[in-house]
């Protein structure tokens, strides 16, 4: 993978609006008290598309109206997306209501309903203010400013702290392609897919098919390696948009820059994914698992999210507790195969058992280094060539408030 680093490399003062024919809008309709709560990608050509969505039995009516639109051609050219409210068990209005959302967005951009997409996110259960939504949605003014990326990034939010963005570009077949991202995580984070927005833009030319499996093979290893709280959302959704405006030959697995489509996948879902975590509800720390060693690569990524997820571990993160018994209680209860004698671990480059016995270290130098914003826990059992990572955050105090008054 050396070599095709060289050729994927990030776009610092990108955003989601850098590949060619994006454009965004983002304002404030009065779902939300003071910030943006209503925004729209918008493709200036059909993009072929592609989207995974959460694993909760109880889905929103959302979406099922974006199943249903990209199932009908494979192309979407518009996503409307609103929050502070996730139209989520709201029954057959809620249904109604994320439909005409569609409609009124098709409308406005005068494109066919089923290339129009709908998110929502938010509070559940409470009926759509759709007097606020649908007059709104003939306001919003799309553009390819930094001002109009700003102002989408912060109308998809909830408790997010900050608007979650990042863009990276390479080259294929000897044209440039651009790929960007937005998302929105805070709370609610326990993917399998399904508890975030994010909204992907790209100008590479690839067929929807091809892009559906990237997109899965690269959520799996990476918005689905991330945990806030082990709850999941009935509302969220990866969307790609690819436009081909890049002109490249039309990618699938069979082109010969295959791989390095899927390092820029990898790389877009990846930093948005570290972000989220990141930015988990009261959070002053990202936690990063490096497992080695596994018999495979999914029970690496088991034992990554399993310390991720613990309780016991984040709240000892948060304590600048060197506690490594709860990694190792975490390491066993994660259902994935283990040899009691041969775990190696470490937080960060001190080592802490070897062998599955413990070393002697420095407690000061421990909790010096669990007072940094981010940590590495890293193991390796020693049992084969399954790797993976897995990212989560600390448990503090300010969780609790969070979500105590989540709707006062």
């Amino acid at each position: 993978m050396s070599e095709l680093k060289t050729k994927v490399r990030q776009v610092e003062s990108g955003s989601i609006v850098t590949p060619s024919g994006f454009q965004v809008a983002g304002l404030h309709s009065g779902v939300k008290r003071k910030r943006n709560d209503l925004g729209v990608v918008y493709s200036e050509t059909p993009a072929n598309a592609a989207a995974v969505y959460t694993l909760n039995q109880i889905q929103a009516a959302p979406l099922g109206v974006t199943k249903e639109s990209i199932a009908t051609e494979n192309k979407i050219q518009a996503v409307i997306i609103n929050s502070g409210n996730a139209n989520a068990c709201t029954g057959k209005q809620g249904m109604l209501d994320a439909y005409s959302m569609r409609k009124t967005t098709a409308e406005k951009f005068t494109i066919p309903e089923h290339y129009v997409a709908v998110a929502s996110t938010g509070i559940i259960g409470l009926d759509m203010p759709m007097d606020k939504i649908t007059p709104h949605i003939a306001k919003l003014a799309v553009g390819k400013t930094e001002k109009h990326a700003t102002d989408f990034g912060e109308a998809i939010l909830t408790t997010d702290t900050f608007a979650k963005s990042t863009c990276f570009a390479t080259e294929i077949d000897g044209k440039k392609v651009s790929m960007a991202g937005a998302a929105k995580g805070s709370g609610m984070i326990e993917p399998n897919m399904g508890t975030m927005l994010g909204f992907i833009t790209t100008d590479a030319e690839i067929d929807s098919t091809s892009l559906h499996l990237a997109l899965k093979q690269v959520v799996d290893a990476t918005f689905n390696c991330i945990t806030v709280d082990g709850d999941t959302s009935t509302n969220d959704m990866v969307v790609v948009l690819a436009n081909g405006l890049a002109e490249n030959n039309t990618l699938t697995p069979e082109h010969e820059d295959w791989d390095t489509f899927i390092e820029l996948l990898t790389n877009t879902c990846e930093d948005l994914a570290k972000q989220i975590a990141r930015d988990g509800e009261g959070a002053t720390k990202l936690i990063e698992v490096n497992v080695k060693g596994a018999k495979t690569d999914e029970d690496a990524k088991k034992i990554g999210k399993s310390i991720v997820g613990s309780s016991l571990v984040k709240t000892a993160v948060f304590g600048t507790d060197a506690n490594w018994g709860r990694v190792i209680a975490a390491i066993g209860y994660s259902g994935a195969e283990v040899n009691p004698e041969t775990i190696n671990m470490s937080i960060g480059t001190m080592q802490l058992l070897k062998n599955s016995e413990p070393i002697g270290f420095s407690e000061e130098d421990a909790t010096a280094y669990l007072q940094n914003d981010t940590i590495q826990i890293n193991v390796d059992l020693k049992i084969g060539n399954g790797k993976g990572k897995a990212w989560g955050c600390d448990l503090t105090y300010d969780y609790v408030r969070i979500n105590a008054s989540y709707r006062s």
